[in-house]
């Protein structure tokens, strides 16, 4: 029985970090042998939100690689750019005119980003548009499923309603996906604030051993431990929060010690640091291999785009035609 199609992207905004780890591609991997996936690099929806982004060629590289070294296996999926898919902009450009402008600014995104006057006047068509987008990204495939945290069902549902919108008009042309619902862990920056790489406050998967110890040492702690003998609150510390993830064997034994001051903080990172740098090393020295292979970033995207281009080239085909385009 052939394998339901599963699509999804991520942002080339810069290199990733345990939160796109956490939150996005460990379920893609595993995700691999149960689906037929689609995973790209969302190159234009990058841009919604600024109008220039330098060396974006090296950044795609980057994340490519990141994802092959984390075990996305270009075997079993296909791996592609967006920005190389024409057929995503000319789908995107049927589907505007059949979306309600009032969708769009009800989405719960855009109507974050336009909060006041001031900022809606800095908002681009390209944000309004972004739904738009991620229709087409996955109708190019007759993608029937996207991974999604609770917080995103809004969003794909609007893609549901833009494809069912379309169909209304034409017949069962595209498919309507559904929400395959992932449990995306809450994983904040180490100075509690989002992960973000503007605040520089990640740990990246490409981490050196002494970087990723620089990085856990700065993690903010209970502000009440100012001394090592003083008890704390193992619920208000960053590194607490990190350890529900990464040491769940030991978390028992690491809240009673902050809370009796057992174990003083730099003993607790310490932990933190070894569990996470065992995590890490394989991926390193995949990244080694990957790197050292000239070409070989290059050999993938163009084989996944190969294979993406002739699904979405016949996806496209019967949309101009049932729209009177081509005889």
């Amino acid at each position: 029985m052939a394998k339901k199609r599963l699509v999804s992207g991520m942002r080339t905004t810069g290199s990733l970090h345990l939160g796109h780890l956490e939150g996005t591609l460990k379920n893609w991997v595993s995700l691999q042998d149960t689906y037929d996936c689609f995973f790209f690099a969302a190159v234009w929806h990058a841009f919604t939100d600024r109008l220039k982004i330098d060396n974006l060629p090296a950044i795609i590289d980057e994340m490519v690689i990141d994802w092959l070294s984390v075990g996305i296996d270009p075997e079993k999926s296909v791996i592609f750019r967006q920005s190389s898919m024409h057929e995503h902009a000319e789908l995107c450009t049927i589907l505007s005119n059949c979306t309600p402008l009032g969708w769009l600014e009800r989405c719960p995104s855009f109507k974050d980003d336009v909060r006041d006057e001031d900022a809606k006047s800095r908002v681009s068509l390209g944000k309004l548009m972004y739904p738009v987008l991620m229709t087409s990204d996955i109708a190019a495939y007759d993608g029937e499923f996207v991974p999604v945290g609770k917080d995103q069902l809004p969003h794909l549902e609007l893609s549901r309603e833009i494809v069912r919108r379309f169909n209304g008009s034409y017949g069962d042309v595209l498919k309507e996906p559904d929400a395959v619902l992932s449990q995306v862990p809450l994983l904040l920056g180490i100075d509690k604030r989002k992960m973000s790489k503007s605040y520089n406050n990640g740990i990246e998967l490409r981490e050196t051993p002494d970087g990723l110890k620089a990085k856990v040492q700065q993690m903010i702690t209970d502000p009440q431990r100012v001394r090592r003998n003083d008890p704390g609150d193992p619920e208000v510390c960053c590194v607490y929060a990190y350890h529900k993830i990464y040491t769940p064997d030991r978390l028992e034994e690491i809240a009673q010690g902050c809370r009796t001051a057992g174990i003083g903080c730099r003993d607790c990172k310490l932990i933190l640091y070894e569990r996470l740098n065992n995590m890490l090393e394989p991926y390193r020295c995949r990244r080694a291999e990957i790197e050292s292979r000239k070409g070989y970033v290059k050999e993938v995207l163009d084989a996944g785009e190969k294979r993406a281009h002739a699904i979405a080239s016949e996806v496209l085909q019967r949309v101009r035609q049932v729209m009177g385009f081509s005889s």
